[in-house]
Parts: C-alpha cells; structure tokens; sequence
C-alpha cells in the first residue's frame, strides 16, 4: 500500500519539475514563444511592451560619406526576462523602406535583465547625400526583437542613409544586444 503515495508523489514531483522548462528558446522562436514573450514567465523572453526605450546619436555622422552610429537603450520594466541575437531593424522612408543587416562580426549572446536593468543595440550606418538615388531619406525607424510580431519605432534625425552599389540595400547595420550599465 505504500508503493501508491510514492508513485503518486514522484508523479508530482516530474509533473512539477517539467511545468518549470517553458520549452521555448529565449531567442523567442520556440514553441512556447507566446507566453514568454509577453514576459508573464520569470526568466522568459523579453516583451517589448515591457521595455523602454531611449534612442540617442553617440556619433552621429555629420556629413555625405560619413559613418555613424545611434544606439537605442533598453530598460526592463517587467519581470526578469532575456534577450539573445538581434534586434529586427526597418527604415522607412515613406513610399521606400528597406531592413538593416545584422553586423556580421558581433558575437550574439544571451543577456539576462532583472528589472530596470538596461541593454542596448547599435545601429551603425554611413550617411548619404541628401535627395540623392543613392540614398535613403529615412522618416522612422523600427525594431522589434527576435521572432516577435510587435515592433516599436522612432523618428530618425540623423541624415539620409546610403545605399550599397546597386542591390539598393541600406549601408548599415545592426549589434547584437549588449548588457548595458554595471
């Protein structure tokens, strides 16, 4: 008769034990990205309802040929929550709008943000003539963070951005998510 409430108990315990694992990346492309990425699971995926964001030039660049960078501040204000890879960067300039690549040197890496813990990407960008084919008169810019839908945006202040050669592309790129602050 013994033999049942041990069963029982250690049937609770892995029932338990597997309820913690939420089964989903914190990249928030696993399976159970919904949940985490609305930052309800401690430890989830990040939510960006749950960030604030602060965007400022730290170089911007002055002049046609130029490089600049403008880095964007992340404040957690919900629950413990993680960030891994790249933001998801558009620029748009009305009618046109064109995605900004990922930097191909940046090593990406798992971040964890306690609440009011902050984190930050840059976007790196050479600066085009101003009216010319060859540039791209950004209005706004969006980013959102990796495998989520929703997506935030800022006014962009910084100078028309160039195009590459032909294939039309932005002359730009995008970090990967670095801690931020101690």
């Amino acid at each position: 008769m013994r033999a049942v409430p041990l069963t029982v108990t250690a049937l609770a315990a892995a029932l338990l034990l597997t309820a913690c694992d939420s089964g989903g990346d914190a990249s928030g492309g696993g399976a159970d990205s919904g949940s985490s990425a609305e930052g309800k699971s401690p430890g989830g995926a990040c939510a960006i309802g749950k960030l604030g964001s602060e965007v400022g030039p730290v170089n911007a660049a002055p002049a046609a040929g130029d490089s600049g960078n403008v880095t964007v501040t992340l404040t957690n204000q919900g629950p413990e929550c993680a960030l891994e890879g790249f933001p998801a960067i558009s620029l748009d300039a009305g009618s046109v709008s064109g995605n900004v690549p990922h930097d191909e040197a940046a090593q990406p890496q798992k971040l964890t943000l306690a609440e009011n813990a902050t984190a930050t990407f840059t976007i790196t960008y050479a600066r085009g003539a101003g009216g010319d084919a060859k540039s791209l008169s950004v209005k706004t810019v969006k980013y959102g963070l990796p495998g989520a839908k929703a997506t935030k945006s800022f006014p962009w202040s910084y100078g028309d951005i160039a195009l590459k050669g032909d294939t039309g592309e932005p002359d730009a790129s995008v970090s990967a998510f670095q801690q931020a602050g101690d």
